[in-house]
């Protein structure tokens, strides 16, 4: 394949999953923390990364979370999902190094 166009496909998709991932938190008005950080323009490995982090961070802030079922994949895991008010809280609490990160912590905080 084209460089260039390996390069167009995989800002298109990062767009699309971005996107897409705002739409359901937008549509049900909750979404796991994960979703969030999609949302919030990070790459899949890197939203499970910080996602990790502000899980840690909820318990510091109290904040508990619905409970809910995540599904994927043809299999079912308890989750929690946050509402963007929580997941403002929490990301004010979240102290992150790496700038891709604390670029996503104030978008997080923003998204409220």
């Amino acid at each position: 394949m084209i460089a260039a166009n390996r390069t167009r496909r995989a800002t298109l998709a990062a767009r699309a999953r971005t996107h897409r991932a705002a739409a359901k938190i937008r549509r049900t008005g909750t979404g796991t923390l994960a979703t969030h950080c999609i949302a919030a323009g990070l790459p899949v490995r890197e939203a499970r990364s910080v996602a990790g982090s502000l899980r840690k961070n909820a318990v510091k802030a109290g904040i508990t979370g619905t409970p809910s079922v995540s599904y994927t994949h043809g299999r079912a895991r308890q989750c929690r999902r946050f509402t963007p008010a929580e997941v403002a809280r929490i990301a004010t609490v979240y102290r992150p190094r790496r700038a891709e990160y604390k670029a996503a912590c104030t978008r997080l905080a923003l998204a409220a």
